[in-house]
């Protein structure tokens, strides 16, 4: 009675180890996760070759398992087959970090050329105004050169119209034919830069007292100024001086000096004496 159960008990035996051994190693479970990682993963573009090759370690190993159950080569090629998936993970991440590293040297590279075009486009336009301001400086210069005298100075630019063009002997009332010259000079000096300031100075001979002289000389300023800004130039650039007989450009000895002596003066401060004042 005792021999007949063990008997019966034998292939059930032989069954429970066949079905033991139809489980994967460990080795094989973690070789196929870490295939499966890859093959869905970024090595898949960055990677393909070393992906392939952990593919056919993996298949080596599946077809050991298959035949030998979990030997301890199944065990090997297992994991030499998850060695090579980890492996190209990591050749897949080194790659991207470097790809993203180019991107980024690229892309900074594109921004510094975008800048130094802004720049250099600043640049070109800055010195085409100036160009542009220079020409029309240089026109105006013309322009007030067929108007009156032009010097320059370090308080600026003086221009010197003489007394006889502008008012009648002991006078201060302008002539006409002074006004057409003053219109084209109120033209000119309307354009430039309004933080600029004019200054007219009035001058006459010696002859005559001092106290009648600079009455009349200032009498005349003030009539320049009036009419300059009548005619466009804001009048709080403007200010008028009478100077008298002081500074003369000729000898007051002579008709020919004395005629020099007798003029307006209109100076246009430059930028050096307008930062001075600022200051």
């Amino acid at each position: 009675m005792k021999s007949k159960y063990v008997f019966a008990l034998a292939p059930l035996a032989g069954l429970l180890a066949a079905c033991a051994s139809t489980s994967p190693p460990n080795e094989l479970v973690r070789a196929r996760t870490a295939y499966n990682g890859v093959s869905q993963g970024m090595a898949h573009e960055l990677a393909p070759a070393d992906v392939r090759t952990a593919r056919q370690t993996l298949d080596v190993a599946e077809r050991s398992f298959d035949d030998d159950g979990d030997s301890d080569e199944t065990k090997d090629l297992a994991y030499a087959a998850q060695r090579r998936a980890e492996c190209a993970d990591a050749k897949a991440r080194t790659q991207f970090a470097l790809q993203q590293e180019r991107d980024a040297v690229v892309r900074e590279k594109v921004v510094h050329e975008q800048i130094d075009k802004a720049n250099k486009a600043k640049l070109e336009a800055a010195l085409e105004k100036e160009r542009k301001d220079q020409q029309a400086a240089d026109r105006r210069m013309a322009e007030l050169s067929q108007i009156a005298s032009v010097r320059k100075d370090d308080r600026g630019t003086i221009l010197t119209v003489p007394g006889s063009t502008l008012f009648s002997a002991g006078k201060s009332t302008l002539l006409p034919s002074a006004k057409s010259k003053l219109t084209q000079l109120a033209t000119v000096l309307a354009e430039q830069d309004p933080s600029i300031k004019i200054q007219i100075e009035g001058y006459t001979d010696s002859a005559g007292s001092t106290k009648s002289n600079d009455r009349l000389s200032q009498a005349r300023a003030d009539a320049v100024r009036v009419f300059l800004a009548s005619n466009g130039v804001p009048d709080g650039r403007l200010t008028a001086v009478g100077m008298g007989s002081a500074n003369p450009v000729g000898s007051n000895t002579t008709a020919e000096g004395r005629a020099d002596n007798r003029r307006v003066e209109i100076v246009v401060q430059n930028a050096k004496e307008l930062n001075k004042e600022v200051r």
